[in-house]
């Protein structure tokens, strides 16, 4: 199951990610999602885990105050593709 993890302080890192979501089993990934110009946190990030252990984690971490920043943990929702980009500019 991929976790969704927000309102994470901004000098919460990958390996402080792991380390909270740790006590609750073993993580296969762990990813901080970083402004790409800048390298900064965007104050979310993604954990996959087994569906028990990402159960027990939401319990255990929804709410948790990390960093002086309540974590908002749940199930992951699908990406939603969106259109566009590109030059849209009329005449």
């Amino acid at each position: 199951m991929k976790l969704y993890i927000g309102n994470l302080a901004s000098d919460v890192t990958e390996a402080k990610l792991r380390e909270l979501v740790t006590a609750f089993g073993n993580p296969e990934s762990v990813h901080v999602v970083t402004d790409r110009d800048s390298g900064a946190s965007r104050g979310f990030g993604f954990v996959e885990m087994s569906d028990a252990e990402a159960n027990a984690a939401i319990a255990g971490l929804n709410g948790k105050e990390v960093s002086g920043k309540a974590l908002v943990v749940n199930e992951a929702r699908p990406k939603v593709e969106r259109g566009g980009g590109g030059r849209g500019g009329g005449r």
